[in-house]
């Protein structure tokens, strides 16, 4: 009795031993995220653009499809903070509810890019049959230039918000497939691994306790910036006709509608230039700084 009671009090110590050692790696990772120049200023210009998306019908002067043919083509004023379009519609508020459609859009190519991409390198890295299979394909899609991939399969599609959802998803899920492949097959080669396999645990336990929990950092990394390209590629395909269309707004199709205006009327295409370029950035920065703190050694080798 005496023995099981000291086994069982040294497994309790262990355990908890475990859970401060994984509270203080997470308060060190937090803390050094806090110290990260580059991801606070991106942060808080993310942190900027969602409430600016969040809170746009709060925001926005004017109704994002009001018609004002008394201010038509006006500069920027008191009235209209970015001027106003060939129809006298308000840029600022067309800008405003566009960052919602752009932030929504790339959020939502975030995960489903995100699971589709887990799922499909954790199958190839984990069983050995489907690696063939999965990853040619991906290859096949890679072949392709992702912008141009995009744009054929948004127009096979039609333009609407869920199929520029569908076709950015289908460009950005094969990289995000080999970075999760490759991190899975570098925890696969761990000791801990081997014994949880020598003791018995399950596929589903080892996969998503052990693998997958220790094999996630550089997808995070990675979805950051297919965030920032998400929102790029997402305004290219709005530019092109291909996005969501149009009268409702977004950061792509109002730099299109300033095309024809672009020396009378310049702030009609600058400011949602001016938009994606700084959402794209605070996007970078956030990438940039948990890429630094969750691997040193990168932030070594790039020289920052």
């Amino acid at each position: 009795m005496a023995a099981n009671d000291a086994a069982a009090e040294t497994d309790l110590s262990l355990g908890a031993e475990i859970a401060r050692a994984r509270r203080r790696r997470r308060t060190d990772f937090l803390r050094r995220l806090a110290a990260h120049r580059s991801f606070l200023i991106g942060a808080v210009i993310l942190a900027l653009f969602v409430l600016v998306a969040a809170f746009a019908p709060l925001l926005a002067p004017y109704g994002p499809t009001e018609i004002n043919y008394r201010a038509i083509l006006s500069p920027p004023t008191a009235t209209n903070w970015f001027g106003t379009d060939g129809y006298g519609r308000d840029i600022a508020s067309r800008v405003i509810w566009g960052t919602r459609v752009s932030l929504r859009i790339g959020l939502v190519v975030v995960v489903t890019t995100g699971i589709l991409g887990t799922i499909l390198g954790t199958a190839a890295s984990y069983v050995d049959w489907l690696d063939g299979l999965i990853m040619r394909t991906l290859d096949g899609l890679m072949a392709f230039p992702g912008v141009l991939l995009a744009i054929a399969l948004a127009a096979a599609l039609g333009p609407s918000e869920i199929n520029a959802i569908i076709a950015l998803t289908v460009t950005f899920t094969p990289r995000t497939a080999r970075i999760v492949r490759a991190s899975v097959l570098v925890v696969q080669g761990m000791q801990y691994i081997e014994a949880a396999h020598a003791v018995g645990a399950g596929h589903a336990r080892i996969i998503f306790r052990y693998i997958l929990a220790n094999a996630l950092s550089p997808l995070i990394v990675q979805l950051t910036f297919v965030f920032a390209v998400s929102i790029i590629a997402e305004a290219i395909l709005s530019f092109l006709g291909v996005g969501p269309p149009p009268p409702a707004p977004s950061l792509g199709n109002i730099i299109a509608d300033g095309r024809s205006y672009i020396q009378e009327a310049w702030w009609i295409a600058v400011f949602p230039g001016l938009v994606i370029a700084i959402a794209v950035l605070g996007l970078n920065l956030m990438g940039d700084g948990l890429r630094d703190v969750i691997d040193p050694r990168q932030r070594a080798v790039g020289g920052h």
